[in-house]
Order: structure tokens, then C-alpha cells, then sequence
């Protein structure tokens, strides 16, 4: 149980004027009490067992949510239902990796780049880049057949 008041929360963002954190907690100083929101929304990860992982392109890096355990053709299809009809692999680096090397090409020299098939588990922080194939649309006999 996480006990929070709504209509302080409600208070604080009016105060801040601003969804920023750092905004929001100065006003929530202010009024005198700490907000919760941020530990709210950290135990409902928590509690939910969800996590995310990153795309990127030369334009925008997207974060996508999915739940502990998932394999990679589902969070594939969490970006559309195609990415997971196609899966082919997953190019997977960590985040720590990249931050630590600082390049996707240094990433790629230390090994650290690698591809994952349909049994791989996603995990938190996973920075993907998907490969499919999708040629047709799959009849009912494909999809069961992609059940088994």
C-alpha cells in the first residue's frame, strides 16, 4: 500500500506551473510535504513487472514499455504487429555499453553488439534494432502454425 492524496499531487503540479521534476518538487517543498508521484510510479513498474527498451534512429530515440520476461518478437510487436509477424533477429546492445563507449561502432568492437533470436528475453534498458520480413499477410493456418 502506497498511501498519496490526489488532490495534493493536483496541488503541486498547479503550484509548479510545470510537469518538471525538479519544478514539482520545489513546489511540493513549498506546501510542505514530499510528492509521491515519482515513488508511485516507480512501485506500479515494480509491482507490474514492467520495463522498457529503446529504439533509435538518425532522428529519435523512442522508449518502449513491456512486461518482465516478454521475448523479443513480442516487444517487437509492441512497435507494430508486423515487426513481430516478420521477426527475423533482434540487434541488441545495453545501454551501460553504450554509455561507457560512448559510440554504437565502439559497442560493435568490444563484441558487445549482438544478434538475438525469438528465444531471447528482453530486458531492461535493451536497446533494439529489429529485423523482419513481411512479404504477405499471414492466413489463419500461419498463425497457428507460428503458435506452436
Amino acid at each position: 500500500m502506497l498511501p498519496y492524496s490526489a488532490e495534493f499531487e493536483a496541488e503541486v503540479l498547479a503550484t509548479a506551473g510545470s510537469p518538471d521534476k525538479a519544478a514539482r518538487d520545489e513546489a511540493a517543498e513549498m506546501l510542505g510535504q514530499p510528492t509521491m508521484v515519482h515513488k508511485l510510479v516507480t512501485t506500479g513498474y515494480r509491482t507490474l513487472q514492467l520495463c522498457h527498451y529503446f529504439t533509435a534512429g538518425e532522428d529519435e530515440v523512442k522508449c518502449w514499455t513491456f512486461r518482465k520476461g516478454t521475448k523479443a518478437p513480442a516487444c517487437a510487436g509492441i512497435i507494430h504487429g508486423d515487426f513481430e509477424r516478420g521477426f527475423i533477429c533482434a540487434e541488441v546492445m545495453k545501454y551501460e555499453d553504450l554509455d561507457r563507449l560512448e559510440t554504437e561502432t565502439e559497442v560493435k568492437n568490444e563484441g558487445l553488439y549482438l544478434q538475438k533470436g525469438r528465444d531471447y528475453e528482453v530486458l531492461d534498458g535493451d536497446i533494439i534494432y529489429f529485423k523482419f520480413n513481411v512479404t504477405a499477410k499471414a492466413t489463419k493456418i500461419d498463425k497457428n502454425a507460428a503458435a506452436k
